[in-house]
């Protein structure tokens, strides 16, 4: 953490000189000086232990090494980065009679600057007193910048002017590099403006490329960033490599890319630096061409077996690819010589984004962990997101183990993706936990912790939570979005009206993301139409008219659009124009959306001979829609066989279990049920209990079946025994062939009669207006009697009723449903 103040200067006491008057024979005899030459010499070219070992041939004769022999030798350790040759020299030069000068002080200062130990540093500085120059100053500011102690490096940098010391290009270049990030970035704005008196603006290439930065890192302001670029007199590579860089870091990719054509034509050669930031640019989708290209003159340029180029190929490969294939970026890591951590993080993080390839990104995990390369903090944080994904909390706790083995668990991106990991596997009490224990919690801990609420139903959580972050930490666009989902999913739209106000007062309501969300919160939430198909048929076609090319996800939703209402021949018509019109190859999402598709319309025997036909092994999710389909249809042969093919790939999936138990139950087959009950209980597989809830002045209420716990219990379960003589009346019959429990018809009836859903309706029916719908909420699929019983209600009460289940909406008034009763 950044302090405020400087640290309190320590005292370093520099050798003392035990003898000052040197003999002038020794430093003019022919031997010291042959032998001062020859370890010259060596520490030029890099020989440092036999620069050493010269060294010590000198004392050895009985000769004092003199300053300019150290201050040689310490300056290559620097060039070379042999820091422990260097502090072997810095001891050897306590233990003679030498007094240090300014130029060997000063390389001492570098030298622990460039090995991050600036305490060490900043006592040789503070030892020096008078003997501090220019170099000195610019060493101590830039060794804080690099350290990370950007505060002390600004402070340093007044404290330099004060004493008197008129700063040059070094120094500028420095203090702005400290600069560069959105806390300090109105001070380099001010030191911008004494370079510009000073006239190194237009001048100096480093102090060019720290403004470059400062305006691009400090305030994501790429066009500042360039008229200083098109204003430097002077530009060499490292110059167009960082401007590249930028520009591709923050999303400028196309613009990237016509700067690195501009410097091929104006004849600079690129080289592994320029590839690799040029590469990333060529990762945003539609440029994957260009990339391949570049590919192909890293190869003419000898330069694929570098690891930083081949690390981008590999993100280039991953991010661009168009149907979420690793395969050729899988090709450019198995083909590197060499891997260090950059590239395998690169290659484990590309199979996590790509949406479909998390346990071979924990496999290529097995693989690192048994090489020479330590996995770093990107590497657990991607790794503890595949987790995540797949839902196994278990296995991210090994990994995160691993972690604080190697001491990154407190790394906040890691200490995040534990929150995640947790909070997407539905362990919201352990993400608090991991929430709780998090030492520095920034924006973007709160905005997982809150989202993971919101998905797990805890809308209360959620914003009890966001009152803390909206006073401590800010809030941003993320957490708007993730409020209102939270909203969506409980169906507050109490709530939800509460957050559009907050972001209509802080100005973002046309932010795309924020707009998404307050749409998907509103149609959620029942205030939009839902079940017409044709309606979302008829906005598909629109936005194609107007030019907008859809993407997977639009095609999960107009094919699940065309599955809720039978269009079975406008739905393969869609599914076909995905790759033969808009180049999309399909994903499972799409091939479950057609089983879902045939299954619906009773086409059983045609969803298998599609999955039969399909060219990649289909998973759990295609089949379990199969199996839900069977249920649906009461074929148990077929529902046996999907069952089978789900097991075989998730032995312990829960679901499969149940919707096959209760297809043998709808059959009466109550011995193979018990066998599936006892086989569930033996794996201590837990069945997910099905609830409704419904918000209620202010409040959300949450029903389960045969609730009792509510404080309203006796006047709802009142209501809900008026409400069942009426509808009787006008002709409601109870389905009990429904009752998946082998109890008398008696039981049955009363049974059914406790459904959450129903619960839940009794109790909107006593707490809200007769003027406003009434919105339920449910886990599961609404049973079929519940949805008949919600239509006679409807015409009873006079009441239009909106049930939101996990399948989809239901719109009921007058006695008539959206779904026309197919869903």
């Amino acid at each position: 953490m950044i302090t405020l103040s400087l640290p309190s200067p320590a005292k370093f006491i520099p050798p003392s000189p035990k003898s000052k008057n040197l003999k002038s024979r020794r430093i003019r005899n022919p031997d010291f000086e042959a032998l001062k030459d020859t370890l010259i010499r060596q520490a030029n070219v890099g020989n440092l232990k036999q620069a050493i070992s010269t060294l010590d041939h000198i004392s050895q004769m009985g000769f004092t090494p003199d300053l300019t022999s150290y201050t040689v030798l310490l300056k290559s350790c620097i060039r070379t980065r042999n820091f422990q040759i260097g502090k072997l020299l810095h001891s050897k030069l306590n233990d003679s009679p030498l007094e240090p000068d300014t130029i060997l002080l000063n390389s001492l200062i570098s030298l622990y600057s460039k090995m991050g130990s600036w305490d060490t540093a900043e006592k040789i500085f503070e030892s020096m007193g008078e003997k501090r120059d220019l170099v000195s100053w610019s060493a101590m500011i830039s060794c804080y910048a690099h350290c990370g102690m950007e505060l002390e490096s600004v402070f340093t940098f007044f404290d330099m002017v004060e004493f008197g010391e008129y700063p040059n290009q070094f120094c500028f270049s420095a203090v702005i590099q400290a600069c560069c990030s959105a806390e300090l970035g109105w001070v380099g704005l001010a030191i911008f403006g004494f370079v510009i008196k000073t006239g190194y603006f237009e001048s100096d290439i480093c102090v060019g490329c720290a403004l470059i930065d400062l305006f691009a890192k400090g305030f994501s302001d790429l066009r500042s960033a360039k008229k200083v670029f098109d204003r430097m007199p002077e530009r060499n590579l490292v110059t167009w490599t960082l401007m590249i860089t930028r520009f591709s870091q923050l999303g400028a990719s196309r613009d990237a890319v016509r700067l690195f054509l501009e410097m091929v034509s104006e004849g600079f050669v690129p080289d592994r630096f320029t590839f690799s930031g040029v590469l990333s640019a060529c990762a945003e989708p539609g440029l994957s061409l260009l990339g391949r290209q570049l590919h192909g003159r890293v190869i003419k340029s000898r330069l694929s077996a570098d690891v930083c180029v081949g690390c981008s190929l590999v993100d280039m490969y991953a991010k661009s690819t168009m149907d979420g294939s690793m395969d050729d970026s899988r090709k450019v890591f198995d083909r590197m010589a060499d891997h260090n951590v950059m590239s395998w993080t690169a290659i484990i993080t590309g199979y996590v984004q790509s949406g479909h390839y998390d346990m071979e990104a924990i496999k290529l995990y097995c693989r690192m962990i048994d090489s020479p390369v330590k996995p770093n903090h990107f590497t657990f944080s991607s790794l503890l997101k595949a987790c995540g994904n797949i839902s196994n909390p278990a296995m991210g706790e090994q990994i995160y183990n691993h972690a604080v083995k190697l001491g990154l668990a407190s790394v906040n991106c890691v200490a995040n993706s534990l929150i995640s990991m947790y909070a997407k596997s539905g362990r919201m009490e352990e993400a608090r936990k991991a929430f709780e224990l998090l030492f520095e919690k920034n924006l973007v801990s709160y905005n997982i912790i809150v989202d993971g609420y919101s998905k797990n139903l805890d809308s209360a959580e959620a914003f009890e939570l966001f009152s803390h972050l909206d006073s401590e930490v800010g809030v941003d666009i993320f957490t708007f979005a993730s409020l209102l989902s939270g909203a969506a999913s409980v169906g507050a739209v109490g709530k939800g009206e509460q957050i559009h106000a907050r972001v209509l007062k802080a100005g973002i309501q046309s932010n795309q993301s924020v707009s998404n969300a307050l749409i998907s919160m509103y149609s959620r939430c029942g205030f939009a139409k839902h079940g017409f198909a044709h309606r979302a048929v008829e906005l598909f076609n629109q936005m194609l008219e107007d030019g907008i090319k859809p993407n997977e996800v639009t095609y999960i939703a107009v094919l699940s659009a065309c599955s809720h209402v039978g269009l079975v021949d406008e739905g393969w018509k869609y599914f076909d124009s995905m790759s033969i019109d808009h180049g999309i190859t399909p994903r499972m999402e799409h091939y479950a959306c057609m089983v879902d598709l045939l299954g619906r319309s009773g086409s059983l025997e045609k969803a298998v001979q599609f999955i039969k036909s399909l060219p990649l092994n289909v998973d759990a999710l295609v089949w379990r829609t199969l199996l839900g389909a069977c249920q649906v249809h009461g074929n148990l042969q077929l529902g046996k066989y999907a069952s089978e093919m789900i097991l075989e790939q998730e032995p312990n999936d829960p679901a499969a279990h149940v919707l096959l138990s209760n297809l043998y139950a709808s059959r009466g087959q109550w011995e193979e049920v018990a066998k599936i009950r006892k086989d569930m209980k033996e794996k201590r597989m837990v069945k997910e209990a099905g609830c409704s809830w419904i918000e209620a002045e202010n409040s959300v209420h949450k029903f389960y079946v045969g609730d009792t716990k509510h404080p309203k219990a006796k006047e709802i379960y009142d209501k809900l025994g008026k409400v069942a003589l009426k509808i009787k009346e006008i002709g409601y019959v109870p389905k009990t062939d429904l009752v998946l429990h082998e109890v008398e018809d008696e039981q049955k009836e009363q049974y059914i009669f406790q459904h959450s859903e129903k619960i839940a309706l009794a109790f909107g029916l006593i707490s809200t207006s007769k003027q406003k719908p009434i919105r339920i909420f449910k886990n599961l699929r609404v049973c079929g009697d519940c949805h008949n019983a919600v239509k006679f209600i409807s015409v009873a009460e006079g009441r239009e009723i909106i049930i939101r289940d996990s399948n989809r909406f239901h719109h009921i008034k007058d006695g008539l449903c959206s779904c026309n009763d197919y869903w």
